[in-house]
C-alpha cells in the first residue's frame, strides 16, 4: 500500500500518516466515522518521493527545493495516476498539502503549505500538484519545523484533492477555547462565503461561544449563524473530539442545505490538564502551579516530580494523614505538562481556610492571589459541609500533629537560642548516615527513606523558625500602627543575618574580589568561558587561589543549581559554570562599584537605626513589647530561605545516591545513558534494576521534555476544565488602553514595530509586531517577536492560530492599529484581555 501513488480517502485512516499525511489521514478517518466529508483522494508521499528524486531535490537547500520542484514536470506514472483519479471524481476541488510533520501531538503546523481552493482541470490541478510540493520547503515551513525540531530527512508530502464545497458560510471550529482552555466550550468562527478569508485574517470574523454540555449560545458576537447551526456545529465538534480522543480544531463549510468537514487536527496549544484529574462537570478541582511560584517555567524532569510526591507522602504523615502509596504522594500533588500542580480544591471548600490562598499569595504571587479572590465567588466551588470551627478544629490538630508549634513558642521565648539549636540538629539530619548503598535496590531503599523519615522531622523545626519572625513582624506592625510608615517598617527587613541565600551571594562576590587580586585568577576569568572554566575545575586545573575558593565555596553551597527544585538537574557542585560566569562578571570594570557587601551591611545599620527610632516614638509596655518583637524580627525574619535551603540539601544528597544507579542501568543496557534515572519514577526504577528494559520509556519522556521545554505559556491557575484561570479572568482595559479581540494568552512588554509587508521586514528579538492582518509569509517574523497586534482577523486566524503555538501574546481585531501605535513606542499586550496599552509619554 505504502507505494500507491493515489488512494481514494475513504481508504485511509489514523494509521496511514506515513502515506497520506496528517490531513490526509485524518479526513480518511473521518469518513471511516460516518462523518460528513467531501469525497477525494490522497496523492501519497510515494508520489513526492518519486517527484523530489526526479527533480533532483536536496533537503539541505530549501530555495532551490522549490524552485526545482515548481519547474519540474510531474513524473509520468505519478501524473497519470492523478488524471484518474480526477477523472473518477470530477469538477472543481481543494488541494491541500499533507506532510507527515502536521497535525502531531506538539504542533498542528496549520497553514505552513499550501491550499489552492477552485482547482478544474488537468493542466491546474498538476500545476497545484507542484505548488504543494515545493510549499514543504517554504520559508514559513522551514522555520516552523526548526523551532518544533523536526527532523527534515525523514519528511513527506502528501496532497490532498477533495470536491469543492461550494460555501455559502464557512469557517473553523474549536471544541475548547483556545483562549481560557476551557474544555467542551465550543468556540466558533464563521465568515461568508470560502473559509481561507477567515484563516488568512482578510476579514473580522463573527464568533461564538457554545456550552456543549448544556447546548446554550453562552456568547454571539455576529449573525451569520444561528443557534440550530451553532447547536448542531457543537455537536458534532463533541462527537469528532469524543472520536480522536483528544479537544480538535475543525474546518467546516456549509452550502446550500448541509455542513460538511474539510479537516480536523489536535488543538495542539491547550496546556494539558492533569490526568488524575476527575470529571469537571462532576468535581471541578482547582490547581495552583508549583512551577510558576517557584519561579521555574520549565518542566520538571519524572524523578524531580517524583521527589515532591515522596516530599508530599512525608508532609502527610507529618499532619497525621499517611498515604497508602508514598511513591504516588498525596492526591493533592498532581502534574501535568511536566510541571508540578498542588490541587487547593479542599482549602477552598473549606469555610475556615477558603481565604488563605488569597492571603498568602498576596504575599507570594500576587497576581495568583487575585485569581483566588475571584474563585472565592464561583458557586462551583461553594464550602461544602461542616462549620467554620469544626474545620478550624482539622487545621488545628493537623499543625499541632507536626509538632511545629511547641518549637514555636521556643523560638518566641528564646529566639538566638532555639535558632542555633534547630539549624545543627537540621544539618545532623541532612548529613546523617541513610544506610547501605552497595546494590541498586539499597540506592533505591535509601532514596526512599530518605525524603520520607528527614523531612518531617526538620522541616516542621525550620518552618517555625520563620514562622516566629513573620508573626513578630506582624505583630511589631500592630504595635507600631499609626506611629510607623510602610516604608519604616520595610527597612527593619533590611541587612537581615541568617539567610542562607543571601550569605552565598555575598560569598560569591567576596571570591570575586579575592581573585581579582591574583593575576593568574583575574587573568583565567577574563580570557576563558564558563564551560571551559568549568571543565578546568573538575580537572583541578583552575588557577590556584580560584580552584581554592571555588572548592571552598561548593562544600556549602555546591548543592544548588539553577531551577534547583527539580532533583534531576545538575547541581553546581557537578557543573560550576555559572558560578565561573557570574565570578568573572563581577570583575568587569565598573562592577565594584555595586559592592553588594557594602550595601547589605549599610542596610543593616539602617534597620538598626530605625529600631532605635520606632522604639524612641513609644513608651511603657507598649515600647518593651514592640522591642521584644523587633529583636525577633532581626534574628528570626532571615531564616525564611533557610526551608529550601535545606532541602535543596536533601535533594543533592538524594542525587548523589541515585547517581550510580542510573550508571549501572546504563551500563547494562536497561537504559541509553546514565542521565536516564532522571526521567524514571520511583517504581519504574525498581523494575528497571530488576532487570526491565526501560529505553523506549525514557525515549517518550525526553521527547515530551524537548517539547515542553517549547511551551511559552504556563497558567498560574489552572481548573480540571482546562481553564485558564487567568485568562478567564482578565482585566478590564486600563485607561488609554485600546482593545481588540484576544487571540493568544499572556502579556508581554517591548517596543512596538509597525510593519504594512513582510517583504525584507527586519524585526529586533523582544519587539512587538503591529501588522494590518498576516498570511503565512508573516510567520518567520513571530520567531523573534515578543507579542502580535493586527488589525484584522480573529481568534481562529492563522496569525492567531500560529501566534499561539509559539506562546507569545496576540491582540488582533484592533481598529487602525497600524495608525493607532507608533514604532519605537513602548507598548504591554495582554493576549488575554484583548487590550494593547501604550506606556510612552
Amino acid at each position: 500500500m505504502s507505494e500507491r501513488l493515489v488512494l481514494p480517502l475513504s481508504a485511509l485512516g489514523a494509521r496511514d500518516l506515513p502515506v497520506a499525511g496528517g490531513k490526509g489521514a485524518n479526513l480518511g478517518e473521518l469518513i471511516r466515522a460516518g462523518f460528513p466529508v467531501p469525497g477525494g483522494f490522497v496523492i501519497t508521499t510515494a508520489a513526492y518521493a518519486r517527484a523530489a528524486s526526479a527533480a533532483g531535490v536536496d533537503p539541505r537547500d530549501p530555495v532551490d527545493a522549490r524552485t526545482r520542484l515548481v519547474e519540474s514536470e510531474v513524473p509520468t506514472d505519478v501524473a497519470d495516476a492523478v488524471r484518474d483519479a480526477y477523472l473518477a471524481l470530477g469538477g472543481r476541488v481543494a488541494v491541500r498539502s499533507s506532510a507527515t510533520a502536521e497535525d502531531l501531538p506538539e504542533a498542528s503546523f496549520a497553514g505552513q503549505q499550501d491550499t489552492i481552493l477552485d482547482v478544474e482541470g488537468e493542466a491546474a490541478l498538476l500545476d497545484a500538484v507542484r505548488r504543494c510540493w515545493a510549499s514543504l520547503w517554504n520559508e514559513r515551513a522551514v522555520a516552523y519545523r526548526a523551532t518544533h525540531e523536526v527532523d527534515e530527512r525523514a519528511l513527506r508530502l502528501a496532497v490532498v484533492v477533495q470536491r469543492m464545497v461550494p460555501a455559502r458560510v464557512a469557517g473553523v471550529l474549536f471544541t475548547a477555547d483556545p483562549i481560557t482552555g476551557r474544555r467542551r466550550r465550543a468556540a466558533i468562527d464563521a465568515v461568508r462565503g470560502l473559509g481561507e478569508q477567515l484563516v488568512s485574517g482578510a476579514v473580522n470574523p463573527d464568533h461564538y461561544l457554545v456550552d456543549v454540555t448544556t447546548r446554550v449560545v453562552v456568547e454571539r458576537r455576529g449573525d451569520i449563524l444561528d443557534d440550530a447551526r451553532l447547536r448542531e456545529l457543537a455537536d458534532i465538534g463533541a462527537r469528532i473530539e469524543a472520536h480522536f480522543g483528544k479537544p480538535q480544531d475543525i474546518e467546516w463549510a456549509i452550502d446550500d442545505s448541509k455542513l460538511w468537514i474539510v479537516q480536523s487536527r489536535d488543538i495542539t496549544t491547550l496546556y494539558p490538564v492533569p490526568a488524575s484529574a476527575p470529571d469537571p462537570e462532576r468535581d471541578l478541582r482547582v490547581y495552583l502551579s508549583a512551577n510558576v511560584a517557584q519561579g521555574v517555567l520549565g518542566p520538571l524532569t519524572p524523578m524531580g516530580i517524583q521527589t515532591f510526591r515522596l516530599l508530599g507522602a512525608a508532609f502527610a504523615t507529618a499532619v497525621g494523614r499517611p498515604v497508602a502509596d508514598p511513591t504516588a504522594g498525596p492526591s493533592v500533588i498532581a502534574d501535568a505538562g511536566l510541571r508540578l500542580w498542588i490541587d487547593l480544591t479542599g482549602v477552598i471548600r473549606n469555610a475556615a481556610a477558603r481565604e488563605i490562598p488569597v492571603r498568602v499569595l498576596s504575599i507570594m504571587e500576587a497576581r495568583s492571589s487575585g485569581i483566588f479572590a475571584r474563585l472565592l465567588v464561583d458557586p462551583r466551588l461553594a464550602p461544602r459541609g461542616g462549620s467554620r470551627l469544626r474545620s478550624a478544629a482539622v487545621i488545628l490538630r493537623a499543625i499541632a500533629h507536626t509538632g511545629a508549634p511547641p518549637w514555636l513558642v521556643r523560638a518566641m521565648l528564646r529566639p538566638e537560642t532555639t535558632r542555633d539549636r534547630v539549624l545543627r540538629e537540621v544539618d545532623a539530619l541532612v548529613t546523617r548516615d541513610v544506610g547501605p548503598l552497595t546494590t541498586g535496590v539499597e540506592r533505591l531503599d535509601a532514596f526512599e527513606r530518605l525524603f520520607l523519615t528527614t523531612t518531617p522531622r526538620m522541616f516542621p523545626r525550620l518552618v517555625a523558625l520563620a514562622g516566629a519572625g513573620l508573626i513578630s513582624f506582624n505583630l511589631a506592625s500592630r504595635l507600631l500602627r499609626g506611629i510607623a510608615s510602610d516604608d519604616e517598617l520595610r527597612t527593619i527587613l533590611r541587612g537581615l543575618p541568617f539567610n542562607p541565600t543571601t550569605e552565598m551571594d555575598l560569598e560569591l562576590w567576596a571570591i570575586a574580589s579575592r581573585t581579582r587580586d591574583d593575576p593568574p585568577s583575574r587573568a583565567g576569568l577574563a580570557d576563558r568561558s564558563p564551560a571551559a572554566l568549568s571543565a578546568d575545575f573538575r580537572r583541578g586545573a583552575l588557577p590556584q587561589l580560584l580552584q581554592r575558593e571555588l572548592e571552598t565555596f561548593l562544600e556549602v553551597y555546591g548543592h544548588r543549581a539553577i531551577a534547583e527544585i527539580d532533583l534531576g538537574l545538575p547541581r553546581w557542585s557537578e557543573d560550576p559554570s555559572h558560578l565561573l560566569g557570574a565570578i568573572a562578571n563581577y570583575q568587569r570594570p565598573g562592577a565594584a562599584a555595586l559592592a553588594p557587601d557594602a550595601q547589605f551591611a549599610r542596610g543593616a545599620r539602617e534597620a538598626e537605626a530605625t529600631i532605635t527610632t520606632l522604639l524612641s516614638r513609644v513608651h511603657g509596655p507598649r515600647r518593651l513589647l514592640a522591642r521584644t518583637f523587633l529583636r525577633r524580627v532581626r534574628a528570626l525574619a532571615g531564616v525564611r530561605e533557610a526551608p529550601k535551603f535545606h532541602v535543596v540539601r536533601l535533594f543533592a544528597r538524594g542525587r548523589a545516591i541515585l547517581a550510580p544507579v542510573g550508571a549501572s542501568l546504563a551500563a547494562d543496557g536497561r537504559v541509553a545513558s546514565a542521565d536516564d534515572i532522571w526521567f524514571l519514577t520511583l517504581p519504574e526504577a525498581r523494575r528497571a534494576v530488576a532487570g526491565e528494559d526501560l529505553r523506549s520509556v525514557v525515549a517518550e519522556r525526553r521527547a515530551e521534555y524537548r517539547r515542553e521545554e517549547r511551551r511559552r505559556h504556563i497558567p498560574r491557575v489552572l481548573l480540571s476544565d482546562g481553564t485558564d484561570a487567568e485568562a478567564a479572568f482578565a482585566a478590564p482595559a486600563v485607561d488609554g488602553a485600546i482593545r481588540g479581540t484576544p487571540a493568544s494568552p499572556g502579556t508581554a512588554r517591548g517596543v512596538a514595530h509597525v510593519l504594512l509587508s513582510p517583504a525584507g521586514a527586519r524585526l529586533e528579538p523582544g519587539e512587538v509586531l503591529v501588522a494590518p492582518a498576516t498570511d503565512p509569509g508573516w510567520t518567520p517574523l513571530f520567531l523573534t517577536a515578543s507579542a502580535l497586534v493586527m488589525e484584522m482577523g480573529g481568534m481562529m486566524s492563522h496569525g492567531a492560530v500560529v501566534a499561539r503555538e509559539y506562546g507569545i501574546p496576540a491582540v488582533v481585531g484592533v481598529p487602525n492599529a497600524t495608525e493607532r501605535i507608533k514604532t519605537g513606542e513602548l507598548v504591554v499586550v495582554d493576549g488575554s484581555a484583548g487590550t494593547v496599552a501604550s506606556e510612552s509619554g
